[in-house]
């Protein structure tokens, strides 16, 4: 951990990638609004946005598709769902994972985590989850979207969940009970998604070069970049962009790992389970809800190599290179009721 944390306070594991100081934050913020801008795939939509696919890259690569889309979210409460990299080296699997911190450290000041966590685990079948601080403490991908949550919203609090290994059939069922529990919680509380409650998922697009083990269009380059890129646009308009459902979600967990093996990658984006779950809870929450049902909707897209680094330094650097033989994608999406 870069700061440590304590057992009231989650401290911060990545000080090189992300800010550390208000100073920081707010020097990233005002250089990821100048061109040159990410690709643009949609406007934001006019009706509130109820959850949304971020990045967690580094903020000199990614800053910009992190302003893309976080300030669209206007809810008081958002459930962060993040990616568990090292979940096959913990050897832990099949349990959605919360951390017992009472508040997150950010640049800006601490945000509290919502009491929402406490009814929510205790309408949940104790069996789908477990609380593991040391977990939470050894992943970065929240702790990247919450520090932008935090900044100029004093007021937000958070849920943060990681998601780790799983077949395709415990993933639907551990969404759907954990939609099941959260609507009721939030049914009870008078609370709306979108308004009240809103869900960001936390993934990195495509890592593609020899290191990352994924060179289908050749180990590098600007022609292998440029067919890279056009599959992460061709999945972001086509298997994840339109009315989310079980069909879709079970295809996008078909195309990240196989099925058979989920630990073996199909598409490096490492989201791989953090997407079907984020999406499978929205739809949930939908259905019980009676908000009719979820649409995608990609907003942008960039890479690491794409796009200048952001001209911000004080204490932010890179955690790695970045080049044609070495990038990795990063999405924006935006999710309504339909």
């Amino acid at each position: 951990m870069a700061i440590p944390s304590t057992p009231a306070l989650r401290g911060q594991r990545d000080g090189i990638g992300f800010a550390t100081h208000a100073a920081d934050m707010a020097a990233v913020w005002d250089a990821s609004a100048k061109d040159p801008r990410p690709l643009s795939l949609s406007a934001l939509p006019v009706t509130p946005v109820v959850g949304a696919i971020c990045p967690h890259d580094d903020y000199l690569y990614a800053g910009r598709v992190y302003r893309e889309i976080l300030p669209a979210l206007t809810a008081r409460t958002v459930i962060v769902v993040g990616v568990f990299h090292a979940y096959a080296r913990s050897g832990f699997r099949d349990r959605i994972v919360f951390d017992s911190h009472a508040h997150w450290r950010t640049p800006d000041g601490e945000i509290p985590v919502s009491d929402l966590r406490a009814e929510w685990q205790a309408h949940w079948r104790p069996t789908d989850w477990s609380v593991e601080d040391e977990m939470h403490d050894a992943e970065h991908s929240v702790e990247a979207i919450v520090y932008w949550l935090r900044h100029r919203h004093p007021a937000r609090e958070i849920v943060p969940i990681l998601v780790p290994g799983m077949s395709l059939l415990r993933l639907l069922s551990l969404a759907d009970g954990a939609a099941e529990a959260l609507a009721g919680v939030m049914s009870a509380r008078g609370l709306a998604l979108g308004s009240d409650v809103a869900i960001v998922i936390s993934a990195d697009a495509v890592h593609y070069g020899p290191d990352f083990g994924h060179c289908p269009f050749g180990e590098g380059g600007i022609d292998a970049y440029r067919a890279a890129v056009d599959a992460d646009l061709d999945l972001l308009r086509t298997s994840i962009a339109g009315t989310v459902d079980s069909s879709r979600i079970a295809a996008l967990y078909e195309t990240f790992v196989d099925p058979q093996q989920p630990d073996r990658y199909r598409l490096t984006w490492c989201g791989r389970f953090s997407i079907p779950f984020g999406m499978a809870l929205l739809d949930g929450l939908h259905r019980r809800l009676g908000n009719a049902m979820t649409r995608a909707l990609p907003i942008a897209y960039a890479t690491s190599v794409g796009l200048p680094q952001l001209s911000v330094r004080g204490d932010l650097g890179l955690t790695a290179p970045a080049s044609l033989y070495h990038f990795v994608g990063h999405p924006a999406v935006a999710f309504t009721s339909a």
